[in-house]
């Protein structure tokens, strides 16, 4: 459905407002469908996210810091999301050894459990963004780093 239909405004200023308009009811559509997939495991979209990166860096602990610098949404509370994943016991909190000022944060089996069964759902499957062909994603991921460079 054209977003003029979605949110019944036949008319916009501009080209670029219209593509404004669109990325962020877009972007906003897609969150609320990961999240609603999300829900059936217990975990939400930064949650996901901060295991996704500890996975990466496994079996090297990370940093709070290094958690902010790379999740998706620069806006969450790292620090509050890792406190939530430790009381669900998917992931591990300890004071580094080298660096009394720094928490090192670490994936527990049970997380990486999580993760394998959430691998279903990578690259945004159950989304509209697999409606498009490689090709299509290839070139919406072109433009949307022009739209950020």
């Amino acid at each position: 459905m054209k977003i003029e239909e979605e949110i019944k405004q036949p008319v916009f200023k501009s080209p670029y407002q219209k593509a404004y308009i669109n990325l962020v009811y877009t972007a906003g559509r897609v969150q609320q469908e990961q999240s609603a997939q999300f829900k059936q495991y217990g975990v939400t979209l930064p949650q996901y996210n901060i295991l996704r990166i500890l996975r990466g860096q496994y079996p090297k602990p990370a940093t709070v810091s290094l958690l902010i610098e790379r999740m998706l949404d620069k806006t969450s509370n790292a620090s509050r999301i890792v406190d939530k994943l430790v009381a669900k016991e998917l992931v591990t909190r300890h004071q580094c050894p080298n660096d009394r000022r720094t928490v090192d944060v670490l994936i527990t089996e049970k997380g990486l459990a999580l993760l394998k069964e959430m691998d279903e759902l990578e690259g945004g499957k159950g989304t509209g963004i697999t409606r498009l062909s490689e090709e299509e994603a290839l070139e919406l991921s072109r433009l949307l780093d022009k739209v950020r460079s």
